[in-house]
């Protein structure tokens, strides 16, 4: 008999990783001018109380230049070049609020005049290990009552548990049908839906 029990979530970490670029006619131009576009973006980060801190990291990576070609696909002639610096700032927290909301208006930047790339965040549950214990005890004893009333049914009682299969954890989006024979865990949204499935025999009497 299969067994299963779900509860609802809510994320208590979010990771987001934020690319800066920034074009120039030089190396040195790109530069200078990609200094401004952090400046603009951790004051960004920082009014939407986004800061190292407890519980609380901003880590901004190496910057890298690179030159970019643009040339003409008949002749070969080169028609402009430029220089762009890049640089990723990645952040975690513990108030997974504040990075939404801040995800949600990164595009300010854009009217400053910073070119922004942010990626989705991605919000998890740290204490998983803690509710995997709680969630397959609830899943077998989901097993047995389904058993018992298979049994029931057929004029038997059910005896001792002969094997037991842990299944995958289904962590998924509220209300969502999703299944997958390797597991799930989907970090897209805040809230979430986690199932845990347990496959136990049992004896018949």
């Amino acid at each position: 008999v299969t067994g299963a029990s779900t509860e609802s979530i809510e994320s208590d970490m979010a990771r987001w990783d934020v690319k800066i670029q920034t074009t120039g006619s030089s190396q040195i131009d790109s530069y200078e001018k990609h200094q401004d576009s952090i400046k603009k973006t951790i004051a960004f980060l920082t009014t939407n109380d986004i800061r190292n801190g407890k519980g609380e990291t901003m880590d901004i990576g190496p910057a890298s230049t690179s030159k970019k070609e643009v040339r003409n696909p008949k002749t070969g002639e080169l028609i402009s070049t430029n220089w762009v610096t890049s640089q990723w700032i990645e952040l975690e927290s513990n108030d997974v609020s504040k990075i939404f909301k801040a995800h949600r208006k990164i595009s300010e930047l854009l009217g400053k005049g910073v070119l922004v790339s942010p990626r989705s965040p991605e919000f998890t549950y740290t204490k998983l290990a803690e509710k995997r214990v709680d969630m397959l005890a609830k899943a077998t004893k989901d097993a047995r009552i389904r058993a018992e009333a298979i049994a029931r049914e057929a004029g038997s009682n059910v005896g001792t548990v002969k094997k037991v299969n842990t299944g995958v954890f289904q962590i998924t989006v509220p209300n969502s049908t999703r299944v997958s024979s390797w597991g799930s865990y989907d970090t897209s949204t805040i809230k979430k839906d986690i199932t845990a499935v347990m496959g136990v025999t049992f004896g018949l009497e």
